[in-house]
């Protein structure tokens, strides 16, 4: 059996080729950026282990050998789930690789920003030195740390948050009042924004989720509270947040996630003061891109081996051939 690396930013393939041999599974390796990137590339190839690269209808349609997909990741948003169903191609994930960076990174976000970091650390280096010079700044220990999707990262910010902030919040309809934490109260999705000062977004990119963060959501936070995105750029309707900013309505907006990355030059997020980015990299530690790899890999393996990746999204009917 062959698999396809459609693309990687890692520095070496090592641990995907150590398993893929231990397994007995040939590879072949590429940088697809597009669907006929990927349909080329997966020539002779039963399987695909996928980072960004777009798997689509169109590219499942035009290679029917392939029988299922691996995404090195826990969302698969450049993934059609519908579309392996259609053809019965397994599609699997790494769903818990980096459960505690994520959140941890979150809440660094969410403590910089209401703690005025990177606005005193541009002060200092702009040669004024006052505890003053960023502004007033409020006791976190009586502030309400809101979170949007109480998934495994959202009740991981919550577990750690709540010994720094006086309330935790949540909404979640997807998730039964059982399943809810004894120090989480649920609330509505308006509730979250009106009443959270600091809102930490946890939802997986999809039809309902994309955009959902819009200006009439925006316009119900509280004055000088703070916004953290590590879920999906798209989560965010960047426009509205914008008009937002420009109105001086946050106190600021940490962003893991852009629609678009890497963010494009001259991108107004880019230069905006009141804006905190890092690269898309909350879901990183050593620790966590080694599981993360081993976990994408290993779905291949298990699938050639058993017909059964182990943690399947979709149920595909395809074999290993």
């Amino acid at each position: 059996m062959r698999v396809l690396i459609t693309d990687y930013d890692f520095k070496d393939l090592d641990l995907e080729l150590r398993i893929f041999k231990e397994g007995a599974i040939e590879v072949a390796t590429a940088q697809c950026k597009t669907e006929d990137d990927v349909i080329r590339a997966a020539h002779g190839c039963s399987a695909l282990l996928v980072q960004y690269a777009p798997v689509t209808d169109h590219v499942l349609a035009a290679s029917p050998q392939i029988g299922m997909v691996s995404r090195l990741g826990a969302g698969f948003d450049t993934v059609d789930p519908a579309a392996c169903e259609k053809h019965g191609v397994w599609l699997a994930n790494s769903p818990d690789y980096g459960v505690g960076e994520v959140a941890t990174h979150a809440l660094a976000m969410a403590l910089a920003l209401l703690r005025h970091l990177p606005f005193y650390d541009r002060d200092v280096k702009a040669g004024n030195w006052h505890y003053l010079s960023a502004g007033p700044i409020g006791r976190a220990s009586n502030m309400t740390l809101g979170i949007l999707g109480l998934g495994r990262i959202g009740k991981r910010m919550a577990h750690i948050g709540r010994n720094v902030f006086k309330r935790v919040i949540a909404c979640d309809p997807y998730i039964i009042d059982g399943d809810f934490p004894a120090y989480v109260e649920r609330v509505t999705l308006d509730e979250l924004f009106a009443q959270s000062d600091a809102l930490s977004l946890h939802v997986p990119l999809t039809a309902e989720t994309r955009g959902m963060v819009n200006g009439r959501l925006l316009d119900l936070m509280p004055s000088a509270s703070v916004l953290i995105n590590t879920a999906r750029g798209a989560v965010i309707n960047i426009d509205d947040l914008l008009k937002i900013l420009a109105e001086a309505k946050l106190d600021g907006v940490a962003l893991d996630v852009l629609p678009v990355e890497p963010v494009p030059d001259g991108h107004p997020l880019a230069t905006h003061p009141r804006v905190l980015l890092t690269p898309h990299a909350a879901f990183y530690s050593i620790e966590a891109e080694i599981e993360l790899r081993c976990k994408a890999a290993q779905n291949v393996v298990s699938w050639a081996q058993r017909g059964r990746p182990d943690y399947p999204i979709v149920k595909g009917s395809k074999l290993p051939s």
